[in-house]
């Protein structure tokens, strides 16, 4: 596992602090398409993604969802950390966008390691700062874009967390992460693909434009 933690983390910690998250974390790993997080659940570890994407939702009373946000390997979730320190639940759901792997560090370690670690200090407020401007990026893409220009966003940031301009996804789930309709979804695809933006294949979809 030391060698994961330091062709990920290596050049953000030091020695000292990858030693220490090899003898208090556990690896975790994660089909595609799983919950990770639950919505209203404690969050008693802190997670550091080795490889693999995760997606961040946020869940309303009936269930809809919005994707609010991609995690990548190197990078932590803001707000588990945020849950961590107010001991309050989830307000997000996480679901692996593909095959994952993630060391889950003991919540108790996020407080002394801020004090004890510069390093560990900075990763943890740069990586609220990357959260809130991407809080800030979906906000924005609710507000100003258009649904078409949202669901092209959708997939292009899609094919890049999975590294791949093809991507297998159904109408239905589409519209599920953009909380609105299938019916809209597929006619807007159909615009989509006549613009040479988007090619439409068996539910595939290959991104023209990245």
């Amino acid at each position: 596992m030391i060698e994961g933690l330091k062709n990920n983390y290596g050049y953000l910690f030091e020695e000292a602090l990858l030693e220490e998250i090899n003898d208090v974390a556990i690896l975790k790993e994660f089909k595609a398409d799983v919950t990770i997080i639950e919505t209203e659940s404690y969050i008693v570890s802190i997670p550091l993604l080795l490889s693999g994407a995760i997606k961040i939702l946020r869940e309303d009373e009936n269930g809809d969802e919005l994707v609010l946000y991609y995690l990548e390997r190197g990078d932590t979730c803001a707000t588990t950390l945020s849950c961590c320190m107010g001991q309050i639940k989830s307000k997000i759901r996480a679901v692996s966008e593909t095959d994952v792997a993630l060391l889950m560090i003991p919540k108790q370690k996020m407080s002394e390691w801020l004090s004890k670690y510069k390093s560990w200090q900075e990763y943890i407020l740069q990586s609220y700062h990357n959260r809130l401007q991407e809080f800030i990026e979906a906000v924005d893409t609710i507000a100003f874009l258009n649904m078409d220009q949202r669901l092209l966003k959708y997939l292009r940031d899609k094919a890049l967390v999975n590294h791949n301009d093809i991507i297998s996804v159904t109408h239905q789930q589409i519209a599920n992460d953009l909380h609105t309709s299938r019916v809209v979804i597929s006619r807007l695809l159909k615009s989509l693909e006549k613009q040479s933006k988007i090619e439409l294949q068996r539910n595939q979809i290959k991104v023209l434009e990245l």
